[in-house]
Protein backbone atom coordinates (compact mmCIF):
# COMPACT_ATOMS: atom_id res chain seq x y z
CA UNK A 1 0.00 0.00 0.00
CA UNK A 2 1.12 3.41 -1.37
CA UNK A 3 2.55 5.86 1.58
CA UNK A 4 2.96 9.10 -0.56
CA UNK A 5 4.47 11.70 1.41
CA UNK A 6 4.82 15.65 0.88
CA UNK A 7 6.93 17.41 2.52
CA UNK A 8 8.92 20.65 2.04
CA UNK A 9 12.46 21.47 1.51
CA UNK A 10 13.47 25.06 1.90
CA UNK A 11 17.23 26.11 0.52
CA UNK A 12 18.70 28.78 -0.49
CA UNK A 13 19.90 30.51 -4.00
CA UNK A 14 21.97 33.93 -3.62
CA UNK A 15 20.77 34.36 -0.23
CA UNK A 16 17.16 33.74 -1.40
CA UNK A 17 15.10 31.08 0.31
CA UNK A 18 13.41 28.34 -1.77
CA UNK A 19 10.80 25.76 -1.12
CA UNK A 20 9.88 22.97 -3.43
CA UNK A 21 8.78 19.83 -2.14
CA UNK A 22 9.66 15.98 -1.90
CA UNK A 23 7.16 13.44 -2.78
CA UNK A 24 8.33 9.94 -2.01
CA UNK A 25 6.00 6.85 -0.23
CA UNK A 26 7.15 6.82 3.30
CA UNK A 27 6.89 3.48 3.54
CA UNK A 28 9.67 2.12 1.33
CA UNK A 29 12.82 3.13 2.90
CA UNK A 30 15.15 1.75 -0.02
CA UNK A 31 17.12 3.96 -2.09
CA UNK A 32 14.90 5.11 -4.99
CA UNK A 33 15.84 6.59 -8.21
CA UNK A 34 15.50 10.73 -7.93
CA UNK A 35 13.52 12.82 -10.52
CA UNK A 36 13.38 16.92 -10.48
CA UNK A 37 9.99 17.87 -11.77
CA UNK A 38 9.88 21.28 -13.04
CA UNK A 39 6.17 22.39 -13.31
CA UNK A 40 4.31 24.32 -15.48
CA UNK A 41 3.82 28.25 -15.42
CA UNK A 42 2.20 27.97 -12.12
CA UNK A 43 4.76 26.64 -9.98
CA UNK A 44 4.96 25.16 -6.99
CA UNK A 45 0.89 23.96 -6.74
CA UNK A 46 -1.88 21.70 -5.53
CA UNK A 47 -1.99 20.84 -9.43
CA UNK A 48 1.95 19.93 -9.65
CA UNK A 49 2.24 18.08 -6.34
CA UNK A 50 -0.54 15.38 -7.51
CA UNK A 51 1.23 14.79 -10.65
CA UNK A 52 4.36 14.11 -8.43
CA UNK A 53 2.59 11.78 -6.13
CA UNK A 54 1.03 9.63 -8.88
CA UNK A 55 4.86 9.89 -10.31
CA UNK A 56 5.82 8.74 -6.90
CA UNK A 57 3.85 5.96 -6.57
CA UNK A 58 5.19 4.46 -9.20
CA UNK A 59 8.29 3.71 -6.96
CA UNK A 60 10.75 7.34 -7.42
CA UNK A 61 11.66 10.04 -4.75
CA UNK A 62 9.99 13.26 -7.06
CA UNK A 63 11.15 16.80 -6.04
CA UNK A 64 9.03 19.59 -7.39
CA UNK A 65 11.43 22.26 -8.19
CA UNK A 66 10.68 26.15 -6.88
CA UNK A 67 11.76 28.25 -9.59
CA UNK A 68 10.15 31.42 -8.69
CA UNK A 69 11.11 31.40 -4.65
CA UNK A 70 9.24 30.84 -1.14
CA UNK A 71 7.34 33.80 -1.24
CA UNK A 72 6.31 33.64 -5.09
CA UNK A 73 3.14 31.44 -5.89
CA UNK A 74 1.25 32.46 -8.81
CA UNK A 75 -2.45 32.93 -8.79
CA UNK A 76 -3.48 33.23 -12.29
CA UNK A 77 -2.31 33.37 -15.75
CA UNK A 78 -1.11 37.04 -15.24
CA UNK A 79 1.07 36.42 -12.15
CA UNK A 80 2.64 33.10 -13.74
CA UNK A 81 3.48 34.98 -16.48
CA UNK A 82 5.54 37.93 -14.96
CA UNK A 83 7.29 35.19 -12.73
CA UNK A 84 8.11 33.29 -16.12
CA UNK A 85 9.24 35.58 -18.42
CA UNK A 86 12.35 36.46 -16.40
CA UNK A 87 13.47 33.31 -16.55
CA UNK A 88 12.39 32.22 -20.16
CA UNK A 89 14.67 35.45 -21.26
CA UNK A 90 17.44 34.61 -18.67
CA UNK A 91 18.75 30.55 -19.15
CA UNK A 92 21.54 30.76 -16.53
CA UNK A 93 19.18 31.76 -14.06
CA UNK A 94 17.17 29.36 -14.95
CA UNK A 95 19.46 26.46 -15.18
CA UNK A 96 21.01 27.61 -11.82
CA UNK A 97 17.54 27.17 -10.16
CA UNK A 98 16.84 23.57 -11.55
CA UNK A 99 20.47 23.09 -10.64
CA UNK A 100 19.83 24.14 -7.11
CA UNK A 101 16.77 21.96 -7.12
CA UNK A 102 18.90 19.06 -8.16
CA UNK A 103 21.03 19.81 -5.65
CA UNK A 104 18.74 19.40 -2.95
CA UNK A 105 17.40 16.09 -4.29
CA UNK A 106 20.26 14.78 -3.61
CA UNK A 107 21.60 16.24 -0.28
CA UNK A 108 17.62 16.10 1.91
CA UNK A 109 17.42 13.25 4.24
CA UNK A 110 14.17 12.34 4.74
CA UNK A 111 14.07 10.36 1.62
CA UNK A 112 16.94 8.01 0.01
CA UNK A 113 17.90 8.65 -3.37
CA UNK A 114 20.16 6.68 -5.58
CA UNK A 115 22.12 9.56 -6.70
CA UNK A 116 23.70 7.30 -9.67
CA UNK A 117 19.54 6.87 -10.93
CA UNK A 118 18.57 11.13 -11.30
CA UNK A 119 16.12 12.36 -13.95
CA UNK A 120 14.53 15.04 -15.10
CA UNK A 121 10.32 16.00 -16.18
CA UNK A 122 8.70 18.91 -16.97
CA UNK A 123 5.18 20.58 -18.28
CA UNK A 124 5.07 23.39 -20.89
CA UNK A 125 7.73 25.77 -19.02
CA UNK A 126 9.09 23.11 -16.66
CA UNK A 127 9.73 21.16 -20.24
CA UNK A 128 11.86 24.10 -21.29
CA UNK A 129 13.56 23.63 -17.84
CA UNK A 130 13.85 20.22 -18.10
CA UNK A 131 15.61 20.37 -21.00
CA UNK A 132 17.98 22.95 -20.20
CA UNK A 133 18.76 21.50 -17.10
CA UNK A 134 20.23 18.38 -19.46
CA UNK A 135 22.15 21.26 -21.57
CA UNK A 136 24.04 21.62 -18.53
CA UNK A 137 25.62 18.51 -18.44
CA UNK A 138 24.48 17.70 -15.14
CA UNK A 139 24.30 13.74 -14.26
CA UNK A 140 20.91 13.07 -15.49
CA UNK A 141 19.93 9.72 -17.39
CA UNK A 142 16.73 11.67 -18.62
CA UNK A 143 15.19 14.69 -19.38
CA UNK A 144 11.48 14.43 -20.02
CA UNK A 145 9.38 17.30 -21.52
CA UNK A 146 5.75 17.32 -21.86
CA UNK A 147 4.20 19.98 -24.55
CA UNK A 148 7.06 22.39 -23.82
CA UNK A 149 9.06 24.65 -25.71
CA UNK A 150 12.17 23.51 -27.14
CA UNK A 151 14.31 26.54 -28.13
CA UNK A 152 17.57 27.25 -26.64
CA UNK A 153 19.83 30.72 -26.80
CA UNK A 154 22.87 27.82 -27.32
CA UNK A 155 22.17 24.59 -29.23
CA UNK A 156 25.37 23.83 -29.02
CA UNK A 157 25.04 22.67 -25.45
CA UNK A 158 23.22 19.85 -26.42
CA UNK A 159 26.79 18.12 -26.59
CA UNK A 160 26.84 18.67 -22.89
CA UNK A 161 23.87 16.17 -22.52
CA UNK A 162 24.75 13.18 -20.53
CA UNK A 163 21.18 11.03 -21.01
CA UNK A 164 18.42 10.31 -22.92
CA UNK A 165 15.76 12.95 -24.06
CA UNK A 166 12.53 12.39 -24.31
CA UNK A 167 9.93 15.38 -25.90
CA UNK A 168 6.13 14.60 -26.09
CA UNK A 169 4.46 17.45 -28.48
CA UNK A 170 0.62 17.75 -28.92
CA UNK A 171 0.65 18.24 -32.56
CA UNK A 172 -1.95 21.17 -32.77
CA UNK A 173 -0.56 22.77 -30.08
CA UNK A 174 -0.49 26.23 -31.08
CA UNK A 175 1.49 27.70 -28.28
CA UNK A 176 4.72 26.17 -29.38
CA UNK A 177 6.01 27.68 -33.17
CA UNK A 178 5.77 24.91 -35.57
CA UNK A 179 9.90 25.39 -36.38
CA UNK A 180 11.32 24.70 -32.87
CA UNK A 181 10.69 20.95 -33.83
CA UNK A 182 13.01 20.53 -36.66
CA UNK A 183 15.36 22.95 -35.16
CA UNK A 184 15.27 20.86 -32.29
CA UNK A 185 16.09 17.62 -34.23
CA UNK A 186 18.87 19.25 -36.13
CA UNK A 187 20.64 20.56 -32.49
CA UNK A 188 19.72 16.42 -31.19
CA UNK A 189 21.26 15.22 -34.06
CA UNK A 190 24.00 17.38 -34.43
CA UNK A 191 25.35 16.87 -30.47
CA UNK A 192 24.43 12.74 -31.20
CA UNK A 193 21.96 12.85 -27.97
CA UNK A 194 19.60 9.42 -27.38
CA UNK A 195 16.50 11.19 -28.38
CA UNK A 196 13.04 10.99 -29.26
CA UNK A 197 9.99 13.51 -30.46
CA UNK A 198 6.66 12.00 -30.09
CA UNK A 199 4.10 13.86 -31.52
CA UNK A 200 0.66 13.96 -31.05
CA UNK A 201 -2.26 14.13 -33.47
CA UNK A 202 -5.09 16.61 -32.14
CA UNK A 203 -3.48 17.18 -28.87
CA UNK A 204 -3.08 21.20 -28.08
CA UNK A 205 -1.12 22.49 -25.39
CA UNK A 206 -1.53 21.61 -21.33
CA UNK A 207 -2.65 17.98 -22.65
CA UNK A 208 -1.86 16.16 -19.27
CA UNK A 209 -3.05 19.23 -17.28
CA UNK A 210 -6.94 18.18 -16.07
CA UNK A 211 -7.49 21.76 -15.37
CA UNK A 212 -6.61 23.10 -18.73
CA UNK A 213 -10.19 23.74 -20.05
CA UNK A 214 -9.17 26.61 -23.13
CA UNK A 215 -10.65 24.91 -26.57
CA UNK A 216 -7.95 24.84 -29.54
CA UNK A 217 -5.09 26.23 -27.53
CA UNK A 218 -4.48 24.62 -24.12
CA UNK A 219 -6.85 21.35 -23.30
CA UNK A 220 -6.57 18.23 -20.98
CA UNK A 221 -6.79 15.16 -23.41
CA UNK A 222 -6.78 11.84 -20.98
CA UNK A 223 -6.05 9.55 -23.78
CA UNK A 224 -2.70 11.40 -24.45
CA UNK A 225 -1.77 12.27 -21.04
CA UNK A 226 -1.91 8.68 -20.59
CA UNK A 227 0.51 7.90 -23.24
CA UNK A 228 2.60 10.16 -22.62
CA UNK A 229 3.25 9.55 -18.83
CA UNK A 230 3.32 5.61 -20.22
CA UNK A 231 5.77 6.72 -22.66
CA UNK A 232 8.12 8.39 -19.54
CA UNK A 233 8.16 5.65 -17.19
CA UNK A 234 8.96 3.02 -20.55
CA UNK A 235 11.90 5.17 -20.61
CA UNK A 236 12.93 5.51 -17.06
CA UNK A 237 12.83 1.69 -16.71
CA UNK A 238 15.25 1.42 -19.24
CA UNK A 239 17.56 4.19 -18.02
CA UNK A 240 17.60 3.21 -14.78
CA UNK A 241 18.43 -0.76 -15.63
CA UNK A 242 20.70 -2.12 -13.31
Amino acid sequence: MSNVTVRSVVYQIDGQPYESRLVFDSGDASSRPGLVMAPNWMGVSQGAEKIAQAVAEQGYVVLVADLYGQGTRPKNGDEAGAAMMPLKNDRALLRKRMQAALDALKSQVDAPVDTLKLATFGFCFGGCCSLELARTGAELKAAVSFHGTLDTPNPADAKNIQGSVLVMHGASDPLVPKEQLPAFEAEMNAAGVDWQLLSYGGAVHSFTDPEANTPGMMMYDAKTAKRAFASMHNLLDEVFKG
